[in-house]
């Protein structure tokens, strides 16, 4: 056999293995998981049932039975991108309000914000279903340069990328009445990408998010429910592991 027909042989089985990886990743992104699917419970959580259906266009997913505070009104429909609104905080004061999705632009938008406020404030509320993680990190990291505590309300929710905004704060205090919840994240590869090609972005931004943890003096090791979690589901976490990876400095009701 000549060197010639041999390179033909190898380049033809790198073709074929590299149609068998992009049939397979098409299957397990985009095809329909009849056998394997599972029904997850809904509503609020306990320790030891703390998965539940991950949606993020739901403006009241049903973690919690908490109405949001008096004073507080929030839209019906999740809006498109995320509105910053000055809103009362019994024992705060006043706090701003992150409520929506994070976007691509969020960040440039809430420095804008924080910007054009006369004094920087003194807590950050959050009611978000998550999304862009490196937009959360860059927002994040503006709120710790401000200052600001952070705080999830009662009747709030803070899943997916959010609980890197909540990190932030120097101070954090979730109410019992609230929900924090991650799952795994897509950071920047392209959903049409085969998965042997996007591991070394995806190592890369799972890396990024650790020493961001770490910055922001959270415990690491709170990556371990994101990373166990499928995206169309949502770990919440419970008190006892919101205290033990610092994500929470405070419990309130």
């Amino acid at each position: 056999m000549t060197i010639g027909r041999s390179l033909k042989f190898v380049l033809l089985g790198q073709a074929v293995l590299a149609v068998l990886l992009v049939v397979a990743d098409i299957d397990a992104r985009w095809l329909p998981r009849f056998a394997g699917e599972r029904t997850l419970p809904t509503g609020p959580v306990s320790p030891g049932d703390q998965v539940r259906p991950y949606d993020p266009a739901r403006t009241a997913p049903g973690f919690t039975d908490r109405p949001a505070p008096p004073g507080i009104d929030l839209p019906a429909d999740m809006p498109a991108r995320m509105q910053f609104e000055t809103v009362p905080v019994a024992g705060i004061g006043d706090a701003l309000l992150l409520n929506g999705p994070v976007t691509p632009g969020d960040a440039d938008r809430l420095a804008a914000h924080l910007a054009s406020l006369a004094a920087p404030p003194e807590a950050i509320a959050l009611n978000s279903p998550g999304g862009v993680v490196a937009e959360a990190l860059a927002m994040g990291r503006q709120i710790r340069q401000a200052g600001a505590d952070t705080v999830m309300l009662p009747g709030m929710f803070c899943l997916s990328s959010c609980p890197y905004i909540l990190a932030a704060g120097d101070a954090r205090r979730v109410s019992r009445g609230a929900a924090v919840g991650m799952h795994q994240h897509y950071y920047d590869a392209p959903g049409f990408m085969p998965v042997f090609l996007a591991v070394e972005g995806i190592q890369h931004g799972q890396g990024l998010t650790m020493e961001y943890l770490i910055e922001m003096g959270v415990d690491p090791a709170l990556m371990r429910h994101s990373l166990n979690t499928p995206p169309e589901e949502i770990y919440l976490l419970v008190e006892e592991e919101l205290r033990e990876t610092r994500l929470a400095t405070e419990m309130t009701d």
